[in-house]
């Protein structure tokens, strides 16, 4: 396997209230409003022209995931193993519209088994101007490491085995209790995902994207702005065992969750990188109400 998918490019939520998320997105995450439509927000968070967009209608939630690979030749590649796994994949073309407004060359597209839609791309379109954070926040986010990662409660993780690792190359960081997180590059996990708890069959889905910066002063002030804009509070500040990530959990206004946290470990040479195994999520914190 030459060709992988080398980064989370950009996530696409479904949501209600776009005027929610138009105050939400700056104040509480520190990310930049460069687009707003009648139907649409686009904000970024580093060089690149957005990471999320948030479209008004379709289903609440993440319904869309960006996953970038290296040229046109790797997402040939990886698109074919695509469809000899069985998924039907529309291929949108060099060019095409859908290309167009998503802000790459090439995209191809296809429905993962629990029904999210996967955006294979290459080459992303970069802005003219520099990042500007609201709340002079700086985000580990670029072009290797990608915008964050994925967290994900699925209806068959073989399933999602087979895809993330056999057919798009993610590697195995490590796991907690019956979750498994895998790379694509150094950042610790890009995607990781868990059975759907039988007893809440709602949860299944994208249950949280995580956006790590570069100091704690940024979670900090993030947790004062997300108490002040009257934002749920979904986790308390706590530090994970396995990426070593001191973060929190905020509800965005499309219900899905935002990790946001600092100080993740990554993984710089996967000669030498054992994956291992925790019996918790956390050393301390990430309190939640049941």
């Amino acid at each position: 396997m030459t060709a992988t998918v080398r980064s989370l490019g950009y996530v696409v939520f479904g949501a209600n209230d776009l005027e929610e998320w138009r105050t939400f997105a700056p104040r509480v995450l520190g990310m930049e409003l460069v687009e707003h439509t009648a139907t649409s927000l686009r904000f970024r968070m580093d060089e690149f022209g957005y990471r999320f967009q948030v479209e008004e209608g379709g289903p609440e939630g993440v319904h869309t995931l960006g996953w970038g690979v290296q040229n046109g030749a790797a997402l040939d590649e990886v698109v074919a193993r695509v469809e000899a796994a069985g998924y039907p994949v529309t291929r949108h073309g060099l060019g095409s519209e859908h290309a167009k407004a998503r802000g790459v060359k090439d995209v191809a597209s296809f429905c993962d088994p629990d029904g999210i839609t996967i955006e294979l791309f290459h080459t992303f379109e970069e802005a003219l101007t520099p990042f500007v954070s609201p709340t002079g926040t700086t985000f580990v986010a670029n072009r290797a490491l990608g915008l964050g990662h994925v967290f994900q409660m699925v209806g068959d993780v073989e399933k999602y085995h087979a895809l993330y690792r056999d057919v798009l190359g993610f590697m195995l960081s490590d796991y907690i209790g019956p979750a498994t997180f895998y790379h694509c590059n150094q950042r610790h996990h890009s995607m990781a995902f868990i059975p759907t708890p039988p007893a809440r069959p709602h949860l299944q889905g994208v249950g949280h994207i995580m956006m790590e910066t570069t100091d704690i002063d940024a979670v900090g002030r993030a947790i004062d702005a997300m108490n002040a804009h009257g934002a749920e509070e979904k986790a308390t500040l706590g530090k994970h065992t396995n990426d070593k990530m001191i973060s929190f959990y905020v509800e965005t206004p499309s219900k899905t969750q935002i990790e946001y946290g600092t100080g993740g470990v990554l993984i710089e040479d996967d000669a030498t990188w054992v994956p291992t195994s925790y019996p918790s999520a956390h050393y301390w914190g990430h309190e939640r109400e049941l």
